[in-house]
């Protein structure tokens, strides 16, 4: 629709009833072409304007006219304003006069600034990757809210288990309890008490306090410690072993969100949702809302591998002449230290510290010693210590990192490492 005056514009404004501020920019996208939601909706909080009336009303559409019909005379900038963690906290707007330049300036690239310089275009690009940005985060913490919730879960299973391992300390006492009363009934009044003094042939027939339930015979007392003794001991074989599982299950969910946090794409967040959306720990309880942000989002396939199924767009570094690559996912490392990688080439990883696979490409001649603490350098980068100093890293042939069968994405075991202490690579 096209209008020529605030009086156009006030007058369809008012056709509507009970228009909120809320809903305005909706309203006017719908009703006009030329501009975004998000730019109306940032216009509104540049302008401060927080209600609806014929004052603000006009003062929008003025912003808005001045902005559209920019003349040769000015140009429009944008400024974007970070904290200390590069999150956006405001956004002002600026119009540069052209009679400020130097005259020599103006004369020579007044011309190519004015051809050049798309207006609409621009305020496109700048609303489109703050729009971008601000989906990033939403969608990314939303992953992260749920992720968390995952991992309090996993936390509280294992202090239950460490509890029931904690009881498991006294099942070779019940045994012992029981062996002393049977060995004992003979000379222990067959009469139901509180406890019994015993000697001890486990500790020099050093006397003993065996405490009784007195709802019981001391035979019947007997046969409940070796029960309790068994209980506790399959209990002990399950429960470690359901430890292991779930501290194994716990450093994945860990390896999650470090790839999380350290996201700078939707794309990048996708492919985690893809990766978690395969695993037992969080497939059935992923909500639906979230499946919804990763669906046909177009991925970009990497010409470093003829397997076009496999998302793969490893970060890369020119060290020394050598091609060193760090995935950027758990799958991603995977692939690429497990198909992708030569025998030959080197992987890198922190030692016990969550982070990238990273593989130095050998091709013909013998990396130094200097190129290698380089490379683990890149490795402590991409990992959870890359704001750490004095970083362990150790690093192999590929031929020596093997993974584990059922074992989760990322994980792997590896042998013949040797290990460099070094500070995260800067590129400065």
């Amino acid at each position: 629709m096209d209008i020529t005056n605030f009086d156009d514009f006030y007058a369809i404004v008012q056709q509507t009833s009970n228009l909120s501020l809320n809903r305005l920019p909706t309203f006017l996208v719908d009703m006009f072409n030329g501009f975004s939601k998000v730019f109306i909706e940032n216009s509104i909080e540049y302008l401060d304007i927080k209600s609806i009336n014929e004052e603000n009303l006009r003062k929008l559409y003025s912003y808005i006219s001045e902005i559209v019909n920019t003349t040769n005379t000015s140009f429009l900038t944008f400024k974007t304003i970070y904290d200390s963690n590069q999150k956006v906290i405001n956004y002002t707007l600026e119009m540069i006069n052209e009679k400020n330049k130097d005259s020599e300036t103006e004369n020579t690239n007044q011309s190519d600034i004015l051809k050049n310089f798309s207006l609409n275009l621009y305020l496109d690009d700048f609303y489109y990757s703050k729009n971008t940005s601000e989906r990033l985060i939403t969608y990314r913490n939303s992953l992260l809210k749920f992720i968390f919730d995952i991992l309090k879960k996993y936390q509280k299973r294992l202090k239950h288990m460490n509890e029931k391992l904690k009881e498991c300390d006294n099942m070779e006492t019940y045994k012992v309890y029981g062996e002393l009363i049977i060995a004992n009934l003979y000379k222990i009044p067959n009469e139901n008490v509180e406890n019994i003094t015993i000697e001890n042939y486990y500790d020099n027939n050093n006397l003993i306090t065996i405490p009784l339930d007195k709802k019981f015979t001391p035979n019947m007392n007997a046969k409940r410690f070796f029960k309790k003794y068994n209980k506790l001991k399959n209990a002990l074989q399950i429960v470690t072993k359901q430890k292991e599982e779930t501290l194994k299950e716990l450093n994945y969910i860990e390896s999650i969100i470090y790839e999380l946090e350290n996201c700078n794409s939707l794309e990048e967040v996708s492919n985690i949702y893809e990766e978690i959306s395969e695993s037992l720990i969080f497939r059935d309880s992923l909500p639906n809302s979230l499946s919804q942000n990763s669906k046909n989002k177009k991925i970009k396939k990497s010409n470093l591998t003829k397997n076009k199924t496999a998302t793969f767009n490893p970060i890369k570094y020119i060290i020394d002449g050598y091609t060193v690559l760090a995935g950027r996912n758990n799958k991603e490392n995977d692939y690429l230290t497990l198909k992708y990688a030569n025998k030959n080439d080197i992987w890198f990883h922190t030692q016990l510290i969550h982070g990238s696979h990273v593989i130095l490409k050998v091709e013909n001649s013998i990396p130094s010693q200097e190129t290698l603490i380089k490379v683990a350098s890149i490795a402590a980068l991409h990992s959870k210590a890359k704001n750490s100093s004095n970083v362990p890293v150790d690093y192999c042939e590929v031929k020596y990192v093997k993974k584990p069968n059922n074992s989760k994405p990322g994980m792997v075991i590896y042998t013949h490492q040797h290990t460099l202490i070094v500070n995260p690579f800067s590129k400065n």
